[in-house]
């Protein structure tokens, strides 16, 4: 039996601690995130034994990795496989390239995962304490409805989801805002980095600690964590010669999504390259080619509305696990070795002009539908092989369901047929709190909650 595995913050000034303390707390007290002290591996026959497995078990195999110690065995079974009831489909589109469709879940997106696994998860402990939580959570898009609809119904837990109005779709605002129960939306006019900001701030702020507030953003390890899970399946599901490495694009906006990609390469998936595939929101990509990192303040309104973050959180993660410092404002501290995170990572910048010319052209040419944010690592994957002129085994992330995103598939003469799970949206009435975005105004409605 393997030694619990505990968690320190990416700032190196907060105590140590274990997995249920990183889990409610969210975030470290000196403003760093949590990452594991010590990365548990899969032996080469281990992963590949995983081969042909359904889903479900291989997200058990990863999990049962960092939990062993936390979670006993059968609890963790069955949160595992009562969060993964959905499939987990992978696409042949041409040669060796695949796509992994991760948004077959309850909100036909691939927030679903994490979200699931997360709330079943606070649940096994929460059942143990009367208190009630607040879940605090900032979206660029799929994140607050994916978590709004893990906790819905939830007891012992409220959740407050803040989105920028002008920058997520009808059909994403409405799969927050129509829910109700113990959900309150919170529709503002600030940008995401902003709503990330206040809420980062409202951990901190002694004046909310009586509301007990918890992050299910990706700043929270139980977000990231179960993310490792479909980046194993996506090579466990494909036919390869044992070892063989996998050239993986990652559709990348607050990097929680890449940096468990980065995770199953330390886990011992063999991974040819990362392609860390970012809309015009560039500063990743940038930094890889410079070495200079600067945050894009205030961040650019991408077609792939949720990779629209200027300063994505969970650098500080991705920089520690390079041997770098970063804080959440985006100043470096230390640099990573970049020699390093230059081999096994490359930063793709796609524009919105491609990314709708890629909607088309995988559609005319395959006859493959793909939405915005499943079009950017794909034109990322396709850019990266074309100047290389090589083929090799390859997959491309699909985040979310095309009928999230109707608007750019019209343009190329398709109606997207709505996922079970959003048939029906469209007439629901939304009801939310609308916002400045002023943290003041956030912290008095924060406050309110708590009368």
């Amino acid at each position: 039996m393997q030694q619990k595995i505990l968690y320190a913050s990416t700032s190196g000034k907060a105590p140590v601690v274990g997995f249920r303390e990183a889990l409610f707390q969210g975030q470290p007290p000196d403003g760093g995130l949590y990452l594991p002290t010590h990365i548990p591996t899969l032996t080469p026959d281990e992963i590949e034994a995983l081969k042909g497995k359904p889903y479900r078990e291989v997200a058990l195999a990863v999990l049962s990795r960092f939990l062993e110690g936390d979670i006993p065995a059968g609890d963790l079974e069955r949160i595992t496989f009562d969060a993964y009831n959905f499939e987990v489909p992978i696409e042949r589109v041409v040669a060796r390239r695949y796509i992994i469709r991760l948004d077959r879940g309850p909100t036909a997106s691939f927030k679903d995962f994490a979200a699931r696994f997360m709330a079943r998860t606070m649940q096994y402990y929460q059942s143990r304490e009367d208190a009630e939580r607040i879940i605090l959570v900032a979206t660029s898009g799929d994140t607050g409805s994916a978590i709004a609809n893990a906790f819905l119904g939830l007891e012992g837990f409220r959740v407050v989801v803040t989105y920028p109005i002008h920058e997520v779709s009808d059909r994403q605002a409405r799969q927050m805002n129509t829910l109700g129960g113990n959900v309150i939306a919170v529709a503002s006019e600030a940008k995401f980095d902003q709503l990330q900001a206040n809420a980062m701030r409202a951990f901190e702020d002694p004046d909310l600690a009586g509301l007990r507030l918890t992050s299910a953003n990706s700043i929270n390890w139980c977000r990231l964590m179960p993310q490792i899970g479909y980046h194993f399946y996506g090579y466990t599901a494909l036919e390869t010669e044992k070892g063989e490495p996998i050239l993986d694009a990652v559709s990348s906006g607050n990097f929680g999504n890449v940096t468990a990609d980065f995770l199953t390469m330390r886990m011992g998936k063999p991974v040819r390259r990362i392609l860390v595939a970012t809309n015009e929101n560039d500063e990743f990509p940038a930094f890889l080619e410079t070495g200079i990192y600067k945050p894009i303040r205030p961040s650019r309104a991408c077609l792939s509305n949720a990779m629209n973050v200027g300063n994505p959180s969970n650098l500080r993660r991705l920089f520690a696990l390079y041997g770098g410092r970063i804080d959440r404002n985006g100043v470096v501290d230390r640099l990573p070795d970049l020699d390093r995170l230059r081999r096994d990572a490359v930063g793709i910048s796609i524009s919105d002009h491609l990314t709708r010319l890629t909607i088309r052209r995988v559609y005319e040419d395959y006859g493959v539908l793909l939405e915005p944010h499943g079009a950017v690592s794909w034109a990322a994957l396709c850019r990266y092989l074309a100047l290389r002129e090589e083929e090799c085994l390859s997959i491309a992330t699909e985040t979310a369901h095309p009928a999230k995103f109707p608007e750019p598939l019209r343009e190329i003469g398709v109606e997207p047929e709505l996922p079970p799970s959003m048939k029906g949206l469209d007439e629901k009435a939304p009801q939310f709190v609308r916002l400045s975005g002023d943290y003041g105004e956030f912290k008095e409605f924060l406050l309110g909650l708590g009368g």
